[in-house]
């Protein structure tokens, strides 16, 4: 099978991933235009480098990969520069593909597991991508989000649509961003814009709706609860136990949290300024000037 990795100026984290997926039959690194000798590191470590350059319109950077790679293989698993497969993953995988049940499903799950200051977190709140995909069967959607400047040329946080099954992995895959905090804070600042924007006019809501069974359950109820910051820290800190994670649990819970507030300011802020602007508001009429007849 083969692997895809995206990056742009990923230094700090590439000669950590591409020795996990040695036993991958081909591995590309699909690179926008980077500038720290993230080319290098790939060919250093035998990977194929295709540059990549985003055009401001659809497909976005993983649907683009899925059309234009010249893949070998149909099956593909999706990883970020920052994301390395446990060697149990690995061997997951490869029971998968040697006894014949990949081709029943057309994706599989994968659960991220977080490291904070590179310590694999045990507990708290981890993620879960369609990473792992049928590429014959799969497809990342055109999600009308290109008004959203800082979201840039990567597809955001919805997984792809296949037609068929899906199964979830056992193994993990760690989540060990090498790059400093600042890094962190700069790509959950884009990401918050990006959820902001879309629940500012519908269209998280109709995303949502796109979730199958109890995850789109959940979602639509964090989507509507009160005070998601502090159910986000809760959620991560109590009820997955990411206390006993230390001061590394408390560190991701309040991440997740402060990320969710950030979205819950830019959304009333954009709300805000969308009552404001509107003509018929309150306020605004009196200062509009009139229209000229014909």
């Amino acid at each position: 099978m083969s692997v895809v990795v995206m990056t742009r100026n990923e230094a700090a984290n590439l000669p950590l991933c591409l020795p996990s997926l040695d036993r991958f039959a081909e591995r590309f690194v699909v690179d926008s235009g980077s500038t720290d000798g993230t080319p290098d590191i790939a060919a250093a470590h035998g990977a194929r480098l295709v540059p990549f350059r985003w055009n401001g319109c659809y497909p976005k950077k993983k649907q683009w990969c899925l059309d234009h790679l010249p893949f070998t293989h149909d099956w593909v698993l999706f990883i970020d520069a920052d994301e390395r497969p446990t060697p149990e993953l690995v061997e997951e995988i490869g029971r998968l593909m040697a006894d014949g049940s990949g081709p029943v499903v057309a994706g599989c799950w994968i659960d991220g597991r977080p490291a904070v200051r590179g310590r694999p977190l045990r507990f708290g709140c981890w993620n879960r991508k369609l990473a792992l995909l049928d590429r014959r069967r799969a497809r990342f959607p055109n999600m009308p989000d290109l008004d959203v400047a800082s979201m840039w040329e990567v597809e955001g946080h919805y997984q792809p649509v296949v037609a068929g099954a899906t199964k979830r992995l056992r193994a993990p895959m760690d989540h060990d961003d090498r790059k400093p905090p600042a890094a962190w804070f700069d790509r959950h600042n884009r990401y918050s814009d990006w959820e902001a924007a879309l629940r500012t006019d519908g269209r998280m809501a109709g995303l949502i709706d796109g979730e199958a069974g109890a995850r789109r359950l959940m979602k639509r109820l964090l989507h509507h609860a009160p005070c998601r910051p502090l159910l986000a820290f809760l959620h991560s800190y109590v009820a997955k136990l990411g206390i006993f994670d230390g001061r590394a649990g408390l560190d991701h819970a309040l991440a997740r949290a402060f990320y969710y507030w950030q979205v819950a300011v830019k959304t009333r802020a954009l709300t805000a300024y969308a009552v404001r602007d509107t003509p018929s508001s309150p306020g605004v009429a009196s200062v509009m000037p009139a229209k000229p007849r014909p």
